[in-house]
This record gives structure tokens, sequence and C-alpha cells, in this order.
């Protein structure tokens, strides 16, 4: 029998639990065992890849649950902790000549298959240990591998300005990939699935959002809604490939607006900028050249349609603002609605919102539906700055906006000196 479950397959390890590094900018706690009782108890997503098990130090940590007990591993692929899988997988950079840096996901279905791997890494690379690290392999030698091994090869935040397949590596993804061997895209924070709907390239493709993680706080604040037998890495890849009535049946996400990167923004007088004013390449404020391209400025650059295509079998995307991005939830607020809903999936799919507001009160349980449905007022994010929701009192409405002539999706607004 099919259900659904959520996941995040994109999440980092900060240090081990013996403090040794692993992502030098992940959180100090961010390590494998507290990322999966974040996921399963706090957060409620049923299926996270933990994306830096290629390390030798965090594997020698899951040999230690496993052999204690404490999580099991999967004949179908995975690591069970009570209500959570953890999926094996690692972030790697590539460079192909000629071509800016690239970071993709793989994921192995088994602990054994990926110390095999790491030991098939280790040569290539300076320090196997890290995350993220440069493999100096093409991006298609990289991929043989990881397919003859059983694997999953996903090119991860396909568009934001730095190490992605179109923020910094090529025009086209064909250019250092057999596109016949990947199990699907990452779409990033600052975009979603109709903007990457002016790309044919993308039409194959089961797109998948996830939270990209450096803190535990951040597990799912992008994820995806899987329908599947069970939780394992078998069924991960009959859904990817939507076989066997296995799918991913919903993208949640930031509304791109809210992605660091959605805006083209100046590096000298920190100003975000109108795509549109931006294309010179020059700020309009400053007249500075050091700019960093925002995303959908980049998605309109590479287009090879004029309006986008969403085929059939994309699954619908919902604009899911997280809970840490709402004014007034605090910590304290937010382990109240814990200790009633028991997660945060609960909380943003199941409470209903007389149920919220007798925790919270009126104003924030507005917002929690609101977030549910996608129509806060945002300020628009840019130049590796997360946008901010505003407080009700200051958001326009769909009205007002009508009337100034601008869209709720900010295609077409002003500049603004946004200071980080």
């Amino acid at each position: 029998m099919l259900r659904t479950y959520y996941a995040d397959l994109h999440i980092h390890i900060g240090r081990t639990e013996k403090g040794a590094a692993v992502k030098i900018s992940g959180a100090r706690n961010l390590t494998f065992y507290n990322i999966a009782r974040e996921a399963s108890d706090r957060k409620g997503i049923e299926i996270v890849g933990i994306i830096d098990c290629h390390s030798p130090a965090v594997q020698e940590e899951i040999e230690h649950y496993l052999a204690a007990g404490e999580m099991k591993e999967l004949d179908g692929g995975g690591i069970r902790y009570h209500q959570t899988t953890v999926l094996l997988g690692s972030e790697i950079e590539v460079r192909d000549p000629g071509m800016g840096p690239v970071h993709l996901l793989v994921f192995l279905p088994k602990l054994a298959q990926m110390k095999e791997f790491t030991e098939w890494m280790r040569p290539r690379m300076k320090n196997v240990e890290l995350s993220s690290q440069r493999m100096y392999v093409t991006a298609r030698e990289l991929q043989a591998e990881v397919l003859r091994r059983g694997g999953i090869l996903i090119p991860a935040h396909i568009f934001t300005p730095h190490k992605s397949i179109y923020g910094s590596g090529s025009t086209r993804m064909e250019h250092m990939l057999d596109l016949d061997g990947l199990a699907g895209v990452e779409l990033g924070l600052s975009s979603d699935s109709e903007m990457a709907g002016y790309l044919p390239e993308l039409d194959r493709y089961t797109y998948v959002t996830n939270s990209d993680a450096h803190s535990l706080g951040k597990i799912g604040r992008e994820y995806n809604e899987l329908r599947l037998a069970e939780p394992t890495f078998a069924e991960l890849l009959l859904a990817l490939r939507r076989e066997g009535g296995r799918a991913v049946t919903a993208n949640y996400g930031l509304n791109p607006r809210l992605g660091k990167y959605h805006r083209t923004y100046c590096l000298s007088c920190e100003s975000i900028l109108d795509e549109s004013e931006a294309a010179v390449g020059r700020c309009l404020y400053c007249g500075s050249p050091k700019v960093v391209r925002g995303v959908m400025d980049r998605i309109m650059e590479l287009a090879g349609r004029e309006e986008p295509f969403v085929p059939d079998y994309r699954p619908p995307y919902y604009y899911q603002v997280p809970l840490e991005f709402i004014p007034g939830l605090g910590k304290r607020k937010l382990d109240g609605l814990l200790a009633r809903f028991g997660t945060e999936m609960n909380i943003l799919h199941r409470a209903t919102r007389e149920e919220l507001a007798e925790t919270v009160g009126d104003d924030i349980a507005g917002m929690i539906l609101e977030a549910r449905t996608g129509v806060l007022g945002l300020q628009v994010g840019g130049g590796g700055t997360y946008g901010k929701v505003k407080a009700p009192e200051k958001a326009t409405s769909k009205a007002e906006q009508a009337d100034k002539g601008t869209k709720p999706t900010d295609k077409g607004t002003k500049g603004t000196r946004a200071k980080r």
C-alpha cells in the first residue's frame, strides 16, 4: 500500500561528535545523530538525505549507532532512526575544463557502498573528510562511477550563482552530464517549478526542493511530499522515475522572493537591483560592475521559450514560509506549539487556525495559515541575504499591488537599496 512521506534530501553535517569539522560553515551541533533525531522528533520529516556521509569520521559514527542498536540499516537502502529514514549522500564539487564549478548530489543505498565510494574518492580529492570538496575528475566520470555503484545523481541547486549547473557551470546541462543518467534535479532556494519551466532541457526531470540546511533549525525549510510503499532508497528511486505509482506528489519551498539569490545584487553599494535595469551588467545606483546575477535574471537569459511549460506529471509547487520566518514566533511560542502538536509538519499541515490561536494568539495563527497558502507579504532577497516576511500591518495586499501596477511575483518592481 502506498502512502505519503515528507522528505528533505539535502542536509549537511557541521561537525562530528568528537568536534572534527565536516562542513566548515555548518553548525557545531549538526551531527549525524542530531540530524536524525531533529527530523524524527521535532520536524516530523520521515526521510532525510545527509549529504556528508562520505566522510570516514561520519561513517564511524554511523557504525557505532548501528552496532548499538539505536539505528538499523534497511534492506531497501537507508538507515532507520525512530520515525525517520536517513539516506546516505555526498555533495561533490567538479569543474570540467573551460567551465565553472558545479555541485552534484550523490546517494548510495548502503553504508558498505558509501565506504567503497569513499575509497574511490580519496585519491581524487585533497581532503575526503570534508564536505563539498573539489574532485579532480570530470562530471561525466563521476556520474558514471555513481551509476555503476547503483547510486542516484542529482545536480544541486541548479540556478544559484555560485557552484551550480546553470549559475556558474555552463548554459546547458548536457555540456557536463549524460542527461539519461540523471535521477532528477534540485531547484534551490531562489527558484520554483514555473521558473524552471523556461528551460526545455529540464522538461523530462522530476524536481526536488530541499533545505541545504547548515543548522538544525533550517532542516525542512524546503521539502518534498513523496508517494511510496516504504521510506527507502529503492522507493525514492522509483518516485524520481515516476514508476509503479511512486512519485514526488508535491514540492514545498520558499517563495523565490525569500531566496538569497533571487534578485541581482550590487556587491559595492549593497543594493538589490531590478533584473531588467541590471541587464547591462552594472549597478543602476553606483555604476559598479561588481553585481551578482539573480536567479530569475539568469533563467530569463537562458530561456528557450517565451512562456514556462509545466507538464502534466509535474507536481504542484507550494510556497510555504518556514516557521522560523514568522514574525513574533520566538522559541517559547514555537516550543508551545510543538508541545501541543508534536512536530513542525503537524503545525504547518494539520493544525486548524482555532487550535493554533489557542496556543499562540490570533495574529501568529493567521500568519501560519497565510504561510501555508503563500500569501504573506514578502521583502525580496538578493546577494546572499534572505528575504523577509513583512509583519501584517506592513504587508501590501494584492489589490494594492494591482493599483500600483506591480505583480506579487516582483517581476518589474524597482530596485531597492536594502542593506545587509
